[in-house]
């Protein structure tokens, strides 16, 4: 008896997650036309859409998304897997002025709004010199459900949090936050002193939340748990269209080693902030640190150096050349 409640036990892990696979909805995100040779290892694009397609007004009031029309990106990550060594979830801030294929200089979250998922990832492969082998794409309300589907996820903040335009008044310390207060939580910026580059690191610390608590085993030992949370991540989600089973578990697997600390997470290097454009301000990539990180990634380059964290700790550890876990500006 036990060893049958142990293999039906085993054939709903498998199943579970096998039927939720089937429902994903699927995007056109490859481009068309040239693009860069394969790098070694793997590189995928995460996208979070600011879309309200979906939402109900009430919906809308509740999330505090507001009710403006049309897409952009409100987060662009890439995940980095190289072949050998630490993966790598890199921040690209949604203001970074580059090159839009066919539409000139402009906030990279516009391209996204120019011609969706396909522009957005050649924009991203022509601005950066990497081939990107998948896509994810996730909305607001989408995020808010699988949040909830995980019961909340705990998050511990230094300091007090009140932003009237993400609906959010959270205290100092360690709390559980709800979908709805998760989403305000990594979409608030105007209160965050930092900006942008305050709200990619909250962003980078709940995915990586998110992908701890799915892995632990309360969700998967939980029956209700593990259905709630595959099935809301399968109607949240969109993928590529030429996105794999394979690669998709592979991404799964990267972020669940930068969630338990075995990976780096970064951003983009810049050299402005909030440099004047001709689209207003804007973001300015670091032209030479930029250049010689993504070019690291291109080669698959694994070097051993010395990196200082977040908390201003020297640490010893092999990291992609060029790459370091030094916050933002890194």
């Amino acid at each position: 008896m036990l060893l049958i409640l142990l293999l039906l036990f085993i054939l709903w892990l498998i199943a579970v997650p096998a039927y939720a696979w089937t429902q994903i909805a699927r995007v056109d995100a490859a481009p068309s036309g040239q693009r860069p040779a394969d790098q070694p290892g793997k590189t995928f694009l995460l996208v979070g859409s600011d879309s309200r397609a979906g939402l109900s007004r009430a919906e809308q009031r509740r999330l505090g998304t507001g009710s403006t029309g049309g897409q952009r990106t409100d987060t662009i990550m890439l995940v980095y897997v190289p072949l050998t060594g630490k993966p790598a979830l890199i921040s690209v801030p949604r203001d970074s002025y580059v090159d839009v294929p066919s539409n000139g200089k402009n906030r990279i979250n516009a391209a996204y709004a120019f011609g969706g998922p396909e522009l957005l990832v050649q924009t991203v492969e022509q601005n950066t010199g990497l081939r990107i082998d998948g896509y994810l794409e996730i909305g607001f309300g989408g995020f808010a459900n699988v949040v909830d589907a995980l019961d909340g996820i705990r998050m511990c903040l230094p300091n007090a949090i009140k932003d009237r335009d993400s609906h959010i008044d959270l205290p100092k310390g360690c709390q559980t936050l709800s979908g709805t207060k998760a989403l305000g939580y990594v979409r608030m910026r105007k209160a965050d002193p930092r900006g942008d580059f305050g709200r990619v690191e909250r962003q980078r610390e709940m995915l990586a939340a998110v992908a701890a608590k799915a892995a632990s085993p309360a969700t998967v030992l939980n029956p209700v748990r593990y259905w709630n949370f595959c099935m809301a991540t399968a109607d949240a989600i969109k993928l590529g269209r030429d996105t794999s089973l394979p690669e998709t578990l592979r991404l799964a697997y990267a972020m669940k080693r930068i969630s338990g600390g075995n990976g780096l997470t970064l951003t983009v290097p810049v050299s402005s902030s909030g440099a004047s454009t001709s689209v207003g301000s804007a973001v300015l990539w670091d032209a030479a640190k930029s250049k010689a990180m993504f070019s690291d990634i291109k080669r698959g380059s694994i070097c051993t150096g010395r990196t200082v964290d977040t908390g201003g700790q020297l640490n010893e550890q092999p990291i992609p050349c060029g790459l370091s876990s030094r916050g933002s500006n890194s």
